[in-house]
């Protein structure tokens, strides 16, 4: 059963509750899968990647008195807010996520939760509807939405019904007092690549950017982390998606002033961008090249020209045992995101069981010493942004290897 502990969390049982939430004392040690059929497409999904959420000719919002699914019969109600319908029909990625809100309910033994469902239609009106029907109906913490939009709309409710939310949108910008993103965010992303390049003696870099919503926001931390370690930047290019080779030319009459090379490209793209790379002669056994979380998928693993690659990422082995347990309860693969559901719910049931009034107060949500979960060590800022122990990954004959492993602790907060 998961627990909030003053020592190392146990060893793992049979039912993988070693994987649950715990939280740690600040004294004590403390994409892969894509979705298919509806729901939100896979861009908007992937590790790192900005959710604005789909599309729609005109905003859904749930109609009035919707009946909400109940998981568990717990006098401490805690809302979970999904898109398990869009416009085209239903999301396998909101039953993705419902389906890990269970399982962690299951795993976390007994408690006095009780989780209501509420479907915002992949919509921020829908968002809004449902966050206001659930302080409505004695809330007192709001998990989900996952898109940006619906983020600060149920964020909007919940701050005026002074309740807490715990969100799934990759969006900083989502992010306030009291509205806590568990995404995987790009900018602890690309700060855990450079950071990590610099340790290993790199020096002058360049940047290879597609202008975009991500490209702008990798970009942003890339400048960032690139001062903040003391690392000398030779060149920015930006490029329109797809268009990369007058970029790349430009980056190759400079090559011999730099030791790395930053490409916060997806893995749909990165092949195009890769073959320019080797068309203009850039060596990447001399350049080393560096990617995000998104290059954690066959399309970006099996290019030549990214072997020996680094880029960093949560440790597949939590998600792998993870959606182990998923597939024999469920009978089907989950999501990539699941694993933020599943760590939610049980850090939400954890802290019901041992922070007594002050369970969802800031101050057990932001906790310094962080909390331990399926993606690994995690915690929240008061600004609702979070810090996350990632690994880092080398690109090896196609497959991921780990050369720089997750931390098992974070270090001081700020």
């Amino acid at each position: 059963m998961p627990t909030m502990t003053r020592s190392t969390p146990r060893r793992a049982t049979k039912r993988g509750a070693g994987l649950a939430v715990a939280a740690l004392a600040a004294t004590a040690l403390l994409c892969a899968c894509n979705p298919k059929g509806g729901g939100p497409s896979s861009s908007d999904l992937k590790l790192g990647a900005p959710s604005a959420g789909p599309a729609t000719s005109q905003p859904l919002a749930p109609p009035v008195g919707e009946p909400s699914e109940l998981i568990g019969q717990g006098p401490i109600k805690i809302a979970f807010i999904v898109p398990l319908t869009q416009a085209s029909g239903p999301s396998s990625v909101g039953a993705s996520l419902r389906s890990a809100a269970q399982l962690a309910y299951l795993e976390s033994g007994p408690n006095d939760v009780s989780i209501v469902v509420k479907d915002d239609h992949s919509s921020p009106a829908g968002a809004a509807a449902a966050a206001q029907a659930a302080v409505n109906e004695g809330a007192e913490l709001i998990i989900g939405p996952v898109f940006a939009a619906g983020v600060k709309e149920a964020g909007r409710i919940a701050k005026g019904a002074g309740k807490p939310v715990i969100a799934f949108s990759t969006d900083s910008s989502a992010a306030s007092r009291g509205v806590y993103l568990l995404s995987f965010l790009v900018e602890g992303n690309v700060e855990r690549i450079i950071d990590f390049a610099a340790q290993r003696g790199k020096k002058s870099a360049a940047a290879l950017v597609p202008d975009n919503d991500y490209g702008a926001l990798a970009l942003a931390q890339f400048q960032q982390s690139a001062a903040n370690h003391g690392l000398r930047v030779v060149v920015i290019e930006k490029y329109k998606p797809g268009q990369p080779a007058d970029s790349v030319k430009r980056i190759a009459a400079v090559a011999d002033q730099i030791d790395m090379l930053f490409i916060p490209e997806s893995p749909d793209a990165i092949g195009g961008v890769a073959r320019e790379l080797t068309a203009a002669n850039i060596d990447s056994k001399r350049v080393q090249i560096l990617g995000t979380s998104l290059w954690n998928d066959p399309r970006a693993l099996k290019v030549p020209a990214l072997q020996g690659a680094w880029f960093a990422a949560p440790e597949n082995s939590g998600f792998n045992a993870f959606a182990g347990r998923y597939r024999a309860k469920f009978g089907s693969e989950p999501s990539r995101i699941a694993t933020l559901a599943y760590d939610a719910v049980t850090l939400a049931i954890a802290l019901s069981k041992q922070q007594g009034s002050q369970r969802f107060a800031e101050s057990s949500l932001t906790n310094p010493a962080g909390f331990s979960g399926a993606d690994g060590v995690f915690r929240f800022r008061a600004e609702g942004l979070n810090d996350r122990a990632l690994s880092v990954l080398e690109i090896d004959g196609g497959q991921p290897k780990v050369v720089a492993p997750a931390p098992r602790t974070l270090g001081p907060a700020g």
